[in-house]
C-alpha cells in the first residue's frame, strides 16, 4: 500500500513533513512519529518538521518544529499528513518541494500531492504511519512510538469510535513493543488545570436542543471577549461536552470569531460529513468541521442537521 511512499522517501536526502494548522493530537503524533521513524532507520537523511505551535500537544516528546528556510525545499520530498485540503496545511511551502507525498484517513476532497495514500478506514493518520512501519520492516524507535500511540488515542476517542477495528489494536500492540508505559501517555494527555474543568462545566450550562435533539452550543464575539479563552479551546474543545447524552445523536459547536463561525459537526449515529461539505468544510464521517460567514448561516445548518436527525438526507 505504501510503495510510493517509501520510494520518495528513499528517493530523497532530505525530508519536510508538514501537518495541519492548530494541531490536534493526530496531527503532531503522526508527525513526529514519521520524523523519528526515519531518522532511526535511514540516520543519513535530514529530517524536519514545520508549522505552528504543538500547544498543548506540546507534551509529545520531540514534537518542537524546526526552522527551515525556503532554499532547503528545492530538492527535497515534503510529506504532508492529517490534511483533508490544502487550506488546512500549515506552512504553505510544501508546494516548493521537488516531490510531495500526501497521507491522510479524511474523506478525499481532490489531490494536494504527487503521491496520495488516502484511506478513511484507519482510525488515524498516526495509525497509517504505523501500518507504514510495519509493511517497511523499520526499526521501532520509542520516541516514534509513543508519539503514533498518542494520536491513535485521541483520534480513535480512546478506541471508543467506529474506525477503531482489530487491525487498531494490531498496531497499538506493535507500538507497544517499544517499551513505554502508557502512563508516560494518559496523564499529560487527560491532565487539566482547574480553569480548563470550570470552563467545560460554563459551557455544558450552555447546551439547548433543536425540535429533534441536536445539541448544539452557540457562543458569539461578545461573550468570547468576556471569556477570554482562544478560539480553538472552545470550538474544537468544547465540543464534545454535548456527548453521551441520552437521546441526542448529533451535536454541533458554534463558536464566532474573526474568521467567520467556527462550526464543530459530530455524531454517534449520522454521517454528518455531507451537511459540513454543504457550508464549505469536510472531514469524517461522524466528526466534521466548517468556517461560515455569520449566524444566520450556522442557524440553516442547525436546521439541516435537525432534519437530518429526524430522518432526512441532507
Amino acid at each position: 500500500m505504501f510503495e510510493q511512499v517509501l520510494d520518495a522517501v528513499r528517493a530523497h536526502d532530505r525530508i519536510i513533513i508538514h501537518r495541519h494548522f492548530r494541531p490536534d493530537g493526530d496531527a503532531i503524533g503522526s508527525q513526529t512519529g514519521l520524523k523519528y521513524l526515519i531518522k532511526a532507520n535511514f540516520p543519513d537523511k535530514e529530517v524536519y518538521s514545520v508549522g505552528d505551535d504543538p500547544a498543548r500537544y506540546g507534551f509529545i516528546e520531540g514534537s518542537a518544529v524546526d526552522a527551515v528556510s525556503d532554499d532547503m525545499y528545492a530538492d527535497a520530498l515534503a510529506v504532508i499528513l492529517d490534511c483533508g485540503g490544502a487550506s488546512l496545511i500549515s506552512d504553505t511551502r510544501y508546494s516548493l518541494a521537488k516531490t510531495t507525498v500526501r497521507l491522510d484517513h479524511h474523506l478525499f476532497t481532490g489531490q494536494i500531492a504527487d503521491i496520495e495514500v488516502i484511506s478513511p478506514e484507519y482510525e488515524s493518520c498516526c495509525g497509517m504511519v504505523t501500518a507504514l512501519a510495519m509493511e517497511a520492516g523499520f526499526t521501532l524507535d520509542k520516541t516514534a512510538a509513543k508519539a503514533l500511540f498518542t494520536g491513535m488515542v485521541t483520534d480513535s476517542g480512546r478506541f471508543r469510535y467506529d474506525t477503531t477495528s482489530t487491525d487498531t489494536f494490531m498496531r497499538a500492540a506493535y507500538l507497544m513493543q517499544a517499551g513505554f508505559s502508557t502512563d508516560e501517555i494518559y496523564l499529560p494527555l487527560y491532565e487539566e488545570e482547574l480553569g480548563r474543568v470550570q470552563l467545560r462545566a460554563y459551557f455544558i450550562g450552555k447546551i439547548k436542543l433543536t425540535e429533534h435533539n441536536v445539541a448544539y452550543i452557540y457562543t458569539d464575539r461578545a461573550e468570547m471577549m468576556q471569556l477570554g479563552a482562544d478560539d480553538f479551546t472552545v470550538s474544537r474543545g468544547m465540543a464534545n461536552v454535548m456527548s453521551d447524552i441520552k437521546g441526542v445523536s448529533i451535536w454541533v459547536n458554534f463558536t464566532e470569531t474573526d474568521a467567520g463561525v467556527l462550526c464543530e459537526l459530530r455524531s454517534s449515529l449520522h454521517n454528518i460529513n455531507p451537511v459540513a461539505v454543504k457550508y464549505g468544510g469536510g472531514g469524517h464521517a461522524k466528526a466534521s468541521g466548517a468556517t461560515v460567514a455569520d449566524r444566520e448561516t450556522a442557524m440553516r445548518m442547525l436546521n439541516d442537521l435537525d432534519k437530518m436527525s429526524n430522518g432526512a438526507e441532507i
